[in-house]
């Protein structure tokens, strides 16, 4: 039980320390977002 409770506090804390973005994640962001879009014109290009 005690397990648990330990997990939903380690949770909870790194939810709320992910609130605020660095730079690194920012960037990582935009990568996704390009990936998504190159991904996106290939499936428009073989359909």
């Amino acid at each position: 039980m005690n397990k648990i409770y330990m997990f939903f506090i380690i949770a909870v804390l790194g939810l709320t320390a992910c609130e605020q973005q660095g730079p690194a994640e920012e960037a990582g962001e935009q990568i996704d977002e390009a990936a998504e879009e190159v991904a996106d014109e290939i499936d428009d290009a073989t359909s």
